[in-house]
């Protein structure tokens, strides 16, 4: 038996990797986030798996149902909203299961932020223009950020930011990073990236939140800051130039 973390996508049930499409086919148990993960991605399940929603359990109870399964011999799938190696609450789970001696994979997913970008036909890093993208979040009422990762110390970067778990405390986010993109900065936030009821803000620093309040975003979106979302007559990439050396280098 195996316990299969499994990347569910950013929502839209063909946004996810062949290999989850068959690991969720050959399931017994399927572990979700039912505030997360859209129905269209668990009607790959088998329709005899036992489907474990697990929006209200806390980590003992996920863990307990695993364990179950195992002692059963029965395969799991974990689904994890967007990709799992980020904010995806894993690590917690893979330590208990090395201590019971149960063995478990990952399958990476579409991360959000990566659907968002396509909704908004952007890329991330731009030659000349940013070339690092910071993926965070903000303290709010989860756990609280390290030392020096906290939103006013990684503004102070400059480089491009994307957001996760933060639409809620949009105001502060701008507060956090005016001084250090300044109000004409571009800003954007996608919500329900790639589904159905996929909304798009385009602005600035000084705009998104009045954007997002008037908008009603209170979840499930993405904010990215920085030049490259407004990004035009930028330097065409070495990888592609005529002038690049293409000849053989000896290894």
């Amino acid at each position: 038996m195996t316990v299969h973390f499994v990347g569910a996508g950013p929502g839209a049930a063909d946004l996810i990797t062949v290999r989850a499409q068959r690991l969720l086919a050959q399931c017994s148990v399927c572990l979700y986030a039912g505030s997360l993960v859209p129905a269209g991605v668990l009607a790959h399940c088998p329709a005899d798996a036992r489907l474990i929603d697990t929006a209200d359990l806390t980590l003992e109870e996920i863990i307990a149902a695993m364990t179950q399964a195992d002692a059963a011999g029965r395969d799991v799938v974990r689904l994890c909203s967007g990709d799992p190696a980020v904010f995806s609450a894993i690590a917690e789970q893979a330590r208990r299961l090395d201590r019971a001696g149960i063995a478990y994979d990952i399958t990476p997913g579409v991360p959000a932020f990566a659907a968002a970008a396509a909704t908004l036909r952007r890329e991330l890093t731009v030659p000349g223009v940013g070339q690092t993208v910071v993926l965070t979040r903000i303290a709010q009422r989860a756990t609280p950020m390290p030392p020096g990762e906290d939103l006013p110390s990684l503004g102070a970067v400059g480089a491009t930011l994307v957001l996760h778990l933060a639409i809620q405390r949009i105001e502060q986010v701008v507060t956090d990073l005016l001084p250090h993109y300044g109000p004409r900065c571009p800003a954007a936030v996608v919500a329900y990236a790639s589904q159905d009821g996929e909304v798009t803000l385009r602005g600035t620093l000084g705009d998104i939140a009045a954007q997002v309040l008037a908008a009603g975003v209170r979840r499930t979106a993405v904010i990215i800051v920085g030049k490259v979302l407004a990004a035009e007559g930028f330097r065409d990439s070495h990888l592609y130039s005529a002038a690049r050396d293409r000849s053989p280098r000896d290894e």
